[in-house]
């Protein structure tokens, strides 16, 4: 894939995700609003359980199973086993964290102190299911370096969540907590009408494409993406500790630990994710351009194709990280003219202690998704795993003080993020050939070939 392409494929997700966060990102103005500090606080505190269960049954799905397509659709062969294999697998985990989220909502309700969340996680509960069947959908089109199916879905998906969420809070303003629960139920149905846009496009797409005869099983495609899934896993772990970590120190001197929370999380952490949203395309893109070039054998061009997507997601995210930092207070005036003046500054505080975090998040994930196409994942989770023992550490070590109270909440994440990218980006250029044996996709592409020479004896593929 040139340069060119790979541009292409990244600008045509990074507009998707540009519309799809900027609807987000004015969905959220008005429902914090509508739901104030407290409401906004419940609202972020359901999904940090949330995204751990997603991370369980979806995360790494995409990169994974686009470098998987990627390879199938370099040696030409069809992609409809590979797909309702990892449709059935997938489809069986996210059902299992549906459950899960239902069975421990009133455990993690009473871990987090308030009994109201209870509804929260009930009314997400479908959407880890649903989300499970979208990465799949979204991964395959990845894979064959169709980036619009990804990007419409997404708009689509922000579009409903947002008309919906405004609607369900305008409609329960009076009451918070079932306002909280009932834009929450906005959030599954939007996964639903995602999921239902993209079963629509595959099946156009499935009319033009043949079964290979010798598909990935459900346990070779488990065993490409756990390592990505255990990447992805670490850090919405990590968040979902910080909705009990932070409230709780906090609320050792401050009778506002959930409205402190809420504006963190709510408000700080979603301005600084925006940057790296806007350069989720350049991850998504560079999966298959990577991969294909390990594929060819050609290591040294796929680590330049990491690089040079290294550089534009430098480029695009350092100027966003530098106007957060300059501009924090013109940009929550503008934003949040509904906070009081006490909460406007500290969130002014959070936004600049978190502004490196626009770039430095940015690059983790796009140095992630080159190291998948590497077949090195497991390195990605490990500087993940070091980056987020250091957050803690920092967490227990500056939230007790008063002084610093949710700000110390901001500096550990911004360490964070700095550790994952300088870790991320040494494997990244210290890539050596050793790493072949881990590679699943070239191990499922020479089984491949063996069984396709083998004739009655290639009709199944053995794990």
């Amino acid at each position: 894939m040139k340069h060119k392409s790979f541009l292409k494929s990244a600008l045509i997700v990074s507009i998707g995700g540009m519309a799809a966060k900027g609807i987000g990102a004015l969905y959220r103005i008005p429902l914090t609003n509508l739901l104030g500090g407290y409401g906004m606080g419940l609202y972020q505190m359901a999904y940090p359980f949330f995204c751990v269960l997603l991370t369980f049954s979806s995360a790494g799905i995409p990169s994974a199973f686009a470098r998987m397509i990627a390879r199938e659709h370099a040696s030409g062969s069809g992609h409809g086993g590979t797909v309702r294999a990892a449709l059935g697998v997938f489809f069986a985990l996210g059902l299992c964290g549906a459950l899960i989220m239902c069975l421990l909502a009133p455990d993690m309700s009473a871990l987090q102190g308030d009994e109201s969340l209870i509804n929260c996680y009930y009314a997400l509960a479908p959407s880890v299911l649903l989300v499970a069947l979208i990465a799949v959908f979204r991964g395959y089109f990845q894979g064959k370096n169709d980036m619009k199916p990804t990007a419409v879905s997404e708009i689509f998906e922000q579009t409903v969540k947002a008309a919906a969420g405004l609607f369900f809070a305008l409609r329960f303003r009076e009451d918070p907590m079932r306002a909280v629960a009932y834009t929450l139920i906005a959030v599954t149905l939007s996964e639903a009408f995602a999921l239902a846009y993209l079963i629509l496009r595959y099946r156009g797409e499935e009319r033009k494409t043949f079964p290979s005869r010798a598909h990935a099983t459900g346990g070779e495609i488990v065993r490409a993406a756990f390592p990505v899934m255990a990447a992805a896993a670490l850090l919405p772990l990590s968040q979902m500790a910080d909705s009990v970590i932070i409230v709780r120190l906090l609320s050792r001197y401050s009778t506002r630990a959930v409205s402190l929370y809420g504006l963190y999380a709510g408000g700080a952490v979603s301005l600084v994710n925006l940057p790296a949203s806007v350069c989720y395309g350049l991850a998504a893109a560079a999966v298959p351009a990577v991969s294909e070039a390990f594929a060819r054998g050609d290591r040294e061009g796929g680590k330049r194709k990491a690089m040079f997507a290294l550089g534009i997601t430098l480029f695009l995210s350092a100027p966003c990280a530098a106007g957060l930092f300059l501009f924090a207070r013109p940009i929550v005036s503008l934003l949040y003219s509904s906070l009081s003046q006490e909460d406007a500054q500290t969130l002014v505080t959070l936004v600049r202690l978190s502004a490196v975090s626009a770039a430095s998040l940015s690059c983790v994930q796009t140095l992630s998704a080159c190291l998948t196409g590497m077949g090195k994942a497991k390195y990605a989770a490990f500087s993940m795993l070091i980056a987020v023992t250091v957050k803690f550490a920092l967490q227990w070590l500056l939230l007790p003080r008063p002084s610093l109270s949710v700000g110390g909440a901001a500096i550990a994440s911004a360490a964070c993020y700095l550790i994952a990218f300088f870790l991320d980006l040494f494997y990244t250029v210290t890539e050596k050939h050793g790493g072949r044996k881990h590679d699943h996709g070239c191990e499922f592409g020479r089984r491949k070939k063996r069984l396709d020479g083998a004739g009655a004896q290639g009709d199944r593929m053995r794990g």
